[in-house]
């Protein structure tokens, strides 16, 4: 049974880092897969915040461009989000999604608050 378990949420100040991480069992082929964080916050829609290809290429929401970095360890079967300058209005749970034609994978998510 494939389980991706997120990690590293919290309250930080704005301004600050933090760094989420995805680690996903019961997966033999975790290289192959495309890899994404997501947030949602109440009363809007989950949105996508990075991705990387099982190639390696990354894409990044607008709203994180230059603050975010996406990174994956397929030894490990990991990604990573590290988030810096944080701002209130990324204050969201963040999803990991692992996924590929005909498979489509979440984890239970974490939330992350930034708040003075």
């Amino acid at each position: 049974q494939v389980q991706l378990v997120e990690s590293g949420g919290g309250l930080v100040q704005p301004g600050g880092s933090l760094r989420l991480s995805c680690a996903a069992s019961g997966i033999a082929l975790f290289r192959i897969f495309n890899m994404g964080w997501y947030r949602q916050s109440p009363g809007k829609q989950r949105e996508l915040v990075a991705a990387i290809s099982s190639a390696g290429g990354t894409t990044y929401a607008d709203s994180v461009k230059d603050r975010f970095i996406i990174s994956r360890d397929n030894a490990k079967n990991t990604v990573s989000l590290q988030m810096n300058s944080l701002k209130p209005e990324d204050t969201a749970v963040y999803y990991c999604n692992m996924g590929r034609i005909g498979f489509d994978y979440w984890g239970q998510g974490t939330q992350v608050t930034v708040s003075s």
